[in-house]
């Protein structure tokens, strides 16, 4: 063995132009500052590394930094990805055509890995199947240039079954991050957020014969880890890089260098998690609350669940009786909104990201909250592309697919919305400019159809309205005291629902400033009711 330490620069001198190279990172955790600011650099003095291929699992970015440092034309020609909401550099690349881009499943993509780690031509899944993934609709293409390409994703029988076929992508370079590591190249993630797919990336890319460099802020002598604290083994490690300003280019999260809270070494008081003032999210989160039951296994997307639900469960006193995870492999605590998304304090465990998604593909979670862009009359719902917005699926696909049971949260326009909340009673000042429930989504990120045929439930929830998908469409089964079901409601569709015959208010104790007091009714609902019935019915 040998020492492997190596600086930034010697280190990219593993990209060669035209090389395939993956990063390992969710917002900004796991982002290695100092390797990327080196490759941009590079390439503005001397136009090389250029025409790569850039592949990654979840968003990588806090709008400024992670993957957004490659996001330059004649860099890469080529992104594999599953989101880019928080990396807007790459939303206008990509829209504007200035690179070929493939949306995947995030989950498909963690699995991917560690199929071609072990000698597999690709993986196969139902996830994907009647939403934009399928090839039959768009096949994960999400711009002209991606067409030239093709898909990478093909249909196939199994058993008579139709599954999802994700092709193995050879990777040249793997730029991966932990805490510390030795001499050898052992790594360690004491200090790190999230451990995410780092091991699965390094042993896909040995499979093809590749390079592997980690970043890490401390060096310790060789031999002297802990082995089971070891993430990553050394001989999946060619070059270690030590970042060469901590404070800035090996943050824990976005927010902060280091929180001993994040990296499960602190557990906080619950109270101090303070409860969210009454706006239209808390109002739509309150809602959301209402379709929890007594020991609930929950995932939480980015936005308004991620934002609203915790703080929520937790001012009704809750908290302690659900269990909320998120993709990244966060179960238990509290998951942070924004920028941190990914993490959680007083996380129960963290687990490696390809793992959460085995239990979400596989078991699926109780109840998943996620947010909506445009819903259509078939129940489709579109997260991923609209307008020139470029966002990416994320794990929106692999989550909500298998979930027993999704709510769709989010305002019910878009755009300026203002309301008034008073007395119980909910009014719109100034209605968003753009509707949200429309004749046909842009692209498909959900699939009604697909929901329906396996008998799923699925309810969209708003400050105004509660929708949930039947048979024949989609349902209105509740509208906010104060509203006008006519004008405030069906004027501000493109579609006509079907109108329950028991269609009631909802509890005006939303819109009220005190406490729910949802404890004693949460109590009231078993889990196998919660998924048959609607709970405040």
């Amino acid at each position: 063995m040998f020492n492997k330490v190596v600086s930034a620069k010697s280190a990219v001198d593993f990209i060669k132009d035209g090389s395939t190279i993956s990063c390992v990172g969710f917002t900004l955790m796991g982002a290695c500052e100092t390797i990327l600011k080196e490759i941009e650099n590079r390439f503005f003095e001397h136009r090389t590394p250029s025409q790569l291929t850039l592949i990654h699992c979840a968003g990588h970015s806090d709008r400024v930094n992670g993957i957004q440092h490659l996001a330059h034309k004649g860099l890469v020609k080529r992104i594999i990805g599953s989101h880019w909401g928080l990396a807007p550099k790459w939303g206008e690349l990509i829209h504007d055509n200035e690179v070929e881009a493939h949306c995947l499943p995030q989950g498909q993509m963690t699995h991917l890995f560690r199929s071609m780690a072990s000698g597999k031509s690709g993986n196969f899944s139902k996830v994907g199947l009647g939403t934009f993934i399928d090839p039959r609709i768009e096949g994960g293409l999400m711009n002209d240039k991606a067409k030239q390409t093709g898909s990478f994703v093909d249909v196939i029988d199994i058993k008579g079954e139709e599954h999802l076929f994700y092709n193995a992508i050879p990777i040249d370079v793997a730029i991966i991050r932990g805490t510390t590591a030795d001499e050898n190249g052992n790594v360690t993630m004491e200090d790190e957020a999230i451990k995410l797919e780092a091991i699965s990336v390094a042993q896909a890319v040995k499979r093809y014969g590749g390079k592997v460099i980690v970043q890490v802020k401390n060096l310790a002598r060789r031999g002297s880890l802990h082995p089971k604290q070891v993430v990553v083994p050394g001989i999946f490690v060619d070059a270690i890089v030590l970042a060469e300003e901590p404070v800035h280019e090996h943050r824990q999260t976005s927010s902060t260098f280091f929180d001993p809270v994040y990296s499960g070494d602190l557990k906080v008081a619950e109270s101090t998690l303070e409860p969210i003032p009454l706006t239209v999210r808390k109002i739509i989160g309150r809602r959301g609350v209402m379709e929890l039951f007594p020991q609930a296994v929950v995932n939480l997307g980015t936005g308004i669940p991620g934002d609203t639900i915790g703080p929520v469960a937790s001012e009704e006193g809750i908290l302690q009786e659900i269990i909320l995870t998120v993709e990244s492999g966060v179960i238990g605590g509290v998951p942070a909104g924004g920028t941190d998304f990914g993490i959680s304090k007083n996380a129960e465990a963290i687990i490696e990201h390809p793992y959460q998604f085995d239990y979400y593909n596989g078991a699926g979670v109780d109840i998943t909250y996620m947010g909506t862009a445009e819903v259509d009359g078939k129940g489709n719902v579109n997260v991923s592309k609209f307008g020139s917005r470029v966002v990416g699926c994320g794990g929106f696909i692999d989550i909500t697919q298998p979930a027993k049971k999704v709510v769709f949260v989010g305002t019910f326009t878009a755009g300026g919305l203002e309301i008034e909340i008073k007395d119980g009673k909910l009014k719109i000042i100034k209605e968003g400019k753009n509707k949200k429930f429309l004749n046909q989504v842009r692209q498909i990120t959900f699939s009604g159809q697909y929901a329906r045929e396996n008998q799923q439930p699925v309810y969209f929830i708003t400050e105004r309205a509660v929708f949930r998908l039947i048979p024949n469409g989609v349902e209105l089964i509740e509208y906010a005291p104060g509203i006008d079901i006519e004008d405030d409601i069906l004027a501000q569709m493109e579609f006509q629902p079907v109108i329950s015959p028991y269609l009631k208010e909802m509890p005006s104790v939303i819109f009220k400033e005190q406490v729910m007091n949802f404890k004693d009714l949460f109590y009231y609902f078993s889990e196998s009711a919660s998924t048959e019935v609607h709970p405040v019915s």
